[in-house]
């Protein structure tokens, strides 16, 4: 927007307080007649030393204003030559104030080289005590233009520091390394940030009587033995990338302790690129629970991807359509994206075709339930890799639904791997879940179904497809997960409802999730179950009380939390590994291999097609009870079916 547009809205718009510091620059003519105002009192300034010095015995300009004038000339051609006007003052570097040096350099050798040629020629001089004027000219001129942009620029850091002290978050910078400072540098420079850096902050003790870029340096007792009143802060701003995920917890609950705000960084190079759209945010919860992402090894999964065709289901969900993402980057020959979600579809559609405008997709609306409309896919593409993370997820709309449950998760798998098989597909990855733990819901057990029958068909004597299972928990920012719920109860006024003041459950990313599954295709041999350290779960309770505090509220005062009682068929605790079941080591450390009992494939077939069935039928007792002896672990847990365990 230009300035002229600026002030008109601010005029027009019925806003007519306008700050000095919404002026962006001062116009380019306005630099130069001062400049030239500069120039013109230096000339004259310098005879009046020179005649003082001489006691007026000769005028320095014997042929009078002439020499001013041409002095000015010469000044102005130096000034439009080494453009000393055009540079935004109170942004000035020391590049301007060298060509300011050259300008006024140049100016006084050309005169000086005029002046003796003059008189060589002619005899005369045209400037008396050329020397000493010249000098004082020079030094006088530069002076003055150089004090012109300092002051300048001073001046406009003073009323953005005085507007920022009064209408900003007043905030401190956590750390004092470069990169913090750049940053605080960064933000003081930047006047559509509304943040006030008022100070620095360190875990050190030998830095509290220093300072920087003027700020003083607070320590880490002084914010415990202080009030957030007392400190007169609004907030703290963080560099994430800088810390571990133990310190930003340690700081974070600190902060919140305080009732401050906490702000994360971006990059220092986002932060200066995006001048009118500011990207400093408030921490969110997904920041504290994210940890350290699996390194996939990208040489050897690019080698399985680059060039081959891939079948993703699931495609338009919350991990599928990263998995398309992800594969996408290793330049397939091709990408069949299926899914029975429309609208999700046509979105997944959108995005994919602007990213990667030349690579090849198909698009596939169909169910994976109905294996007429899956299997001419696979003849005619010869799939080298499936990724299946199509999926019923929703524990208690399955609890009322199982015989969806049954026709998606089970007979849909049996499909797709049965295909995978039959047309020697290269991998086969199916995404599961925690839940197929022992499971206490009908969503859980489902899935465990489904991994049994994938584990089966890898032994059998004809089958070269290496069939590969990866088992990971809730993935934040999913379709459904607890997070968006409670950010939209929170951005509603509350209240935030919990099923039990004691679940607990463990946490990742999409992303996160993703490499995971990318990894396991690549180093699975064929009827694994992987399995990822998630580190230790969360307990959701915490997890509510630390996203009201994030968002600059307080627990049980601003926001209630209110407990609901758990669901049908959700349980407290969930679990990666069965009780009887060994785990193995891989050649990366996040990652185990479950050695889960399995079945035979004539006892998992036979059972598929008799759930199946019952599915078909609607008869959810008698699905529940068939999935309750493929699966003998499967107790349901505040559900109808609890009548089948006894």
């Amino acid at each position: 927007m230009s300035i002229n547009r600026k002030f008109n809205k601010r005029i027009y718009g019925g806003d007519n307080l306008m700050g000095l510091s919404d002026l962006r620059y001062l116009p380019r003519w306005i630099i130069l007649s001062i400049d030239i105002l500069f120039i013109t009192f230096s000339i004259y300034f310098s005879c009046y030393l020179i005649e003082k010095l001489s006691y007026g015995s000769n005028p320095v300009f014997p042929h009078g204003n002439m020499m001013v004038v041409m002095i000015i000339v010469i000044s102005v051609m130096f000034m439009f030559l080494f453009r000393t006007y055009a540079g935004i003052i109170r942004h000035s570097t020391f590049i301007d104030l060298f060509k300011l040096f050259l300008a006024t350099f140049s100016t006084t050798a050309l005169v000086a080289v005029i002046s003796f040629s003059y008189y060589l020629v002619k005899g005369e001089r045209l400037i008396y005590m050329s020397v000493p004027f010249l000098v004082i000219f020079c030094t006088a001129s530069f002076m003055l233009m150089f004090l012109l942009r300092l002051f300048v620029k001073e001046f406009f850091h003073f009323i953005r520091q005085i507007r920022r002290s009064t209408l900003r978050k007043r905030i401190l910078v956590l750390g004092i390394t470069e990169q913090s400072v750049a940053m605080a540098r960064a933000v003081i420079d930047n006047p559509n940030l509304p943040y006030h850096v008022v100070g620095f902050l360190t875990q050190r003790h030998d830095s509290n009587r220093a300072s920087l870029l003027g700020k003083p340096i607070y320590t880490k007792e002084k914010i415990e033995q202080n009030s957030k009143q007392d400190l007169i802060l609004d907030g703290v701003l963080l560099l994430q990338e800088l810390m571990s995920k133990e310190e930003m917890n340690y700081w974070v609950t600190l902060f919140l302790e305080k009732d401050l705000q906490v702000f994360k960084a971006p990059s220092l190079q986002k932060l200066k690129e995006n001048d009118y759209e500011p990207t400093i945010k408030k921490l969110q919860i997904e920041d504290l629970l994210n940890r350290k992402p699996i390194k996939i090894e990208n040489e050897e999964v690019r080698m399985r991807h680059f060039g081959k065709t891939i079948l993703i289901t699931g495609g338009a969900g919350s991990i599928g359509s990263e998995i398309v993402r992800q594969v996408a980057l290793f330049n397939p020959e091709l990408i069949v994206v299926l899914d029975q979600a429309e609208t999700p579809l046509y979105e997944i559609e959108m995005e994919m075709r602007k990213t990667f405008p030349m690579l090849s997709f198909k698009f596939v609306l169909a169910d994976i339930s109905n294996r007429h409309r899956i299997e001419p896919l696979f003849r005619k593409y010869q799939f080298s890799m499936v990724y299946h993370a199509a999926a019923y997820k929703h524990v208690p709309l399955i609890e009322e639904n199982p015989h969806e449950a049954i026709l998606v998760n089970i007979l849909g798998t049996k499909n797709l791997a049965t295909l995978a098989s039959r047309h020697k597909v290269n991998r086969f990855v199916m995404v599961s879940t925690d839940k197929a733990v022992k499971p206490t819901n009908v969503m859980g057990a489902s899935k465990r179904t489904a991994e049994l029958f994938v584990q089966a068909l890898q032994k059998t004597g004809n089958n070269s497809t290496k069939f590969i299972t990866t088992r990971f928990g809730n993935v934040l920012g999913s379709n459904g997960s607890v997070i968006p719920h409670f950010k939209k109860q929170i951005e509603n006024g509350g209240p935030v409802t919990i099923t039990h003041a004691d679940i607990t459950r463990y946490f990742m990313t999409i992303p996160e999730a993703c490499d995971l599954v990318l990894q396991a295709g690549t180093m699975g041999k064929g009827g694994e179950i992987f399995v990822f350290d998630m580190g230790k779960p969360v307990k959701i309770v915490d997890l509510a009380e630390r996203m009201i505090k994030l968002s600059g509220l307080e627990p049980h005062v601003d926001i209630k939390i209110i407990y609901t009682g758990l669901r049908p068929g959700e349980k407290l605790y969930e679990e990666l590994l069965s009780d009887d079941a060994a785990t193995m080591p891989t050649h990366h450390e996040k990652i185990l291999i479950s050695k889960d009992p399995t079945m035979g494939y004539q006892n998992i077939d036979s059972h598929c097609n008799k759930i199946v069935k019952a599915a078909l039928r609607r008869e959810k007792m008698e699905v529940v009870q068939i999935l309750k002896d493929i699966v003998p672990e499967f107790k349901s847990n505040n559900s109808v079916y609890e009548v089948l365990d006894k």
